[in-house]
C-alpha cells in the first residue's frame, strides 16, 4: 500500500526507538518519530482511506485495509497528482508541494502531538491546504505542525485529491454514484479524513469532541464547503477560513455545468466511457486536463456533498452552526491580477457594472489617478474574494464569529521583489512556521507570529481567540462591524472597519 521509500525508511527508525512512538489505530499499529528535543511525537503518511486508483478513481474514498505488524510513518505520503510543483510569482519553495513523490495513491495524513496519554484530550486542529483545487499538499514547509503542537493542540494535516482526478463531474459518474451526483471527490476525501480523526485521534491524546477545521485559499473554500455539507455533520466543531469563502463567490458550479466540463475532457482523451478513462495513466489524465479549452474543475453544487442553492441554505440556517474565524489578506486582491485602465475607463466600468448605484460606488471607491485605480481595484478584489464571503458567513452564523484583515508585510528577501502582504503570507504567522521560511525576521514578525498562532490555538481550545495578554478581539456583527486588523506594527480590533465598503458590496 505504501511506497518503497517509506518501507526503506523503517530501517532507519532503529530498534531502540522509544515505545511512545508506537500507536494502535483502528487499522493497525503505526510507528512515528520524535522531534529534535523529543517533546513532540510526529506521525507522517498515515493512510486514512484506500488508494483511489483503478476502479476507485472518481469514486468516494473507501476504507483503508488493515495491516499486520507495525507500519512505519516517518515520511510524508505522496502528494496528489498535479503538475510538477515549481516556485512562481511570490510563492517560494516553502509555500508549495515538494516536487516528489507525487502519485494517485495520495490519501495520507499526518499528526503532531505533545500529549503523553490518551487522557489528555487536547483540542485538535485539522489543516486543509490551498492550491486552487489544482495543486497542493500537506508536505509544504509552512504547514509543519510542530510549533502548534507545542502550544498543546494535536495538529493534523491531510491530503486530498485535486484537479481532474479530484473534482471531475460527468453524467456517467453521476449515474453510477447512486446519488445522481458526481465531482467533489476531494471534499469526500476531507470528510473521510475527519471521520478518521473521530475514530483515532484519542489515541494521540486528542479530543474527538473538540475538532477545529482550518484552511487557506482553496482550503478556506473547503472549510466553507464542509460547513455546508450534510455529509460532514458532527465531525468538527469550529472552523477557521483564511482568504476564501463560498457565499457571494462564483467558484461553485451547477452539476450540469460541471458535467459539461467532464464531457469535454472525455472527448479530448478520445475515450468513450469512464471505464476507459480509468485505464489511462494518471499522468496522462493530468496532462490532458491542462488544455484550457476543457475548462476548470472545482466545487459542484450537486445536492449531495454540496447543497444546490448555497445562499438559500445559509439564509435558512441549515449549515453547521459553529464558532468561526474568517478573514483575508490585503494582497488577496492582487494575486488574480489587476487590469490597467484609465480614469475614464474606470468611471465607464462603474456605470456599466453598478448602473443607478454608480455614483455611490465612485464615492466609496474613488479614483482620480491611475495609481488610485490600482488601489481601488486591489481593494475590490480583496473584498469580493474573501471580505464579502467572510461577512456573509458571519451574518448567517448563530455562533460567535471573528473576522480579521492581515496586512503585515514580511521582510525583504535579497534579489527578490517584495510583494507586500501577499495571498498566503499570513499562513506561517498563524501556524507559527516562520522558521521554515527563509527571511530575515524582525522582532515585530515574531510578535505577530506568536499572537496570531495563539489566537488560533485559543480558538481551537475554547471557541474564543482571546486569552492571556493578547489584544482583545471582539466578535463580529453587521451593526458594529468589528474586525481584527493586523498591520505592520499593531494588532487591534476596530469597530466599523471597512463597514461602508462591505455594506455597499453586500447589498448588490
Amino acid at each position: 500500500m505504501k511506497y518503497l521509500f517509506i518501507l526503506i525508511g523503517s530501517l532507519f527508525i532503529g530498534c531502540n526507538q522509544p515505545k511512545e512512538t508506537v500507536i494502535v489505530t483502528d487499522k493497525g499499529k503505526i510507528e512515528g518519530s520524535f522531534n529534535a528535543d523529543k517533546t513532540v511525537r510526529i506521525f507522517k503518511g498515515i493512510p486514512f482511506a484506500a488508494p483511489p486508483v483503478g476502479d476507485l478513481r472518481w469514486k468516494a474514498p473507501q476504507p483503508a485495509t488493515d495491516w499486520d505488524g507495525i507500519l512505519p510513518c516517518i515520511e510524508f505520503g505522496p502528494s496528489p497528482i498535479q503538475n510538477v510543483p515549481e516556485p512562481f510569482y511570490c510563492w517560494t519553495e516553502e509555500f508549495i508541494a515538494k516536487p516528489e513523490p507525487i502519485n494517485e495513491d495520495c490519501l495520507y495524513l499526518n499528526v503532531w502531538t505533545t500529549a503523553k496519554s490518551e487522557n489528555e484530550k487536547q483540542p485538535v486542529i485539522v489543516w486543509i491546504y490551498g492550491g486552487g483545487f489544482t495543486s497542493g499538499s500537506a508536505n509544504c514547509d509552512i504547514y509543519d505542525g510542530e510549533e502548534l503542537a507545542k502550544k498543546s493542540v494535536v495538529f493534523v494535516s491531510i491530503n486530498y485529491r485535486v484537479g481532474i482526478l479530484g473534482f471531475m463531474a460527468h453524467p456517467e459518474l453521476s449515474k453510477e454514484s447512486g446519488q445522481n451526483a458526481s465531482g467533489n471527490y476531494g471534499f469526500m476525501d476531507q470528510i473521510a479524513a475527519l471521520k478518521w480523526v473521530q475514530k483515532n485521534i484519542e489515541v494521540f491524546g486528542g479530543d474527538p469532541n473538540n475538532v477545529t477545521i482550518a484552511g487557506q485559499s482553496a482550503g478556506a473554500f473547503s472549510v466553507n464547503t464542509l460547513i455546508a455539507s450534510p455529509l460532514a455533520k458532527n465531525i468538527f466543531h469550529k472552523a477557521i477560513l483564511q482568504s476564501g469563502g463560498l457565499l457571494g463567490s462564483s467558484r461553485a458550479e451547477t452539476l450540469t455545468e460541471a458535467e459539461a466540463t467532464g464531457i469535454r475532457f472525455m472527448e479530448k482523451t478520445e475515450a468513450t466511457s469512464i471505464e476507459e478513462l480509468r485505464q489511462l495513466p494518471a499522468e496522462e489524465v493530468q496532462s490532458i486536463s491542462n488544455d484550457s479549452k476543457i475548462g476548470r474543475v472545482g466545487i459542484t453544487k450537486e445536492g449531495y456533498v454540496v447543497p444546490k442553492d448555497l445562499m438559500a441554505y445559509f439564509k435558512n440556517g441549515k449549515q453547521h452552526q459553529i464558532p468561526i474565524i474568517s478573514g483575508w489578506v490585503t494582497g488577496d486582491g492582487d494575486f488574480l491580477g489587476v487590469n490597467e485602465m484609465t480614469v475614464e475607463e474606470y468611471n465607464k466600468e462603474a456605470i456599466a457594472n453598478y448602473r443607478d448605484k454608480a455614483a455611490s460606488f465612485l464615492t466609496i471607491f474613488p479614483a482620480d489617478t491611475n495609481e488610485d485605480i490600482k488601489k481601488m481595484k486591489s481593494k475590490l478584489g480583496m473584498l469580493n474574494f474573501a471580505g464579502i464571503p467572510s461577512r456573509l458567513l458571519a451574518q448567517y452564523n448563530t455562533q460567535p464569529s471573528y473576522l480579521y484583515q492581515f496586512g503585515h508585510t514580511p521582510p525583504d528577501k535579497p534579489d527578490f521583489p517584495n510583494y507586500g502582504a501577499f495571498h498566503t503570507s499570513e499562513v506561517p504567522y498563524a501556524l507559527h512556521t516562520l522558521h521554515t521560511w527563509k527571511r530575515d525576521w524582525q522582532s515585530m514578525d515574531k510578535t505577530i507570529e506568536d499572537a496570531l498562532s495563539s489566537y488560533w490555538v485559543n480558538f481551537a481550545k475554547t471557541g474564543n481567540p482571546n486569552g492571556g495578554n493578547l489584544p482583545i478581539w471582539n466578535t463580529y456583527n453587521k451593526q458594529s462591524g468589528n474586525i481584527m486588523v493586523i498591520g505592520d506594527t499593531t494588532l487591534s480590533s476596530k469597530e466599523g472597519f471597512l463597514k461602508t465598503e462591505l455594506d455597499f458590496l453586500g447589498k448588490l
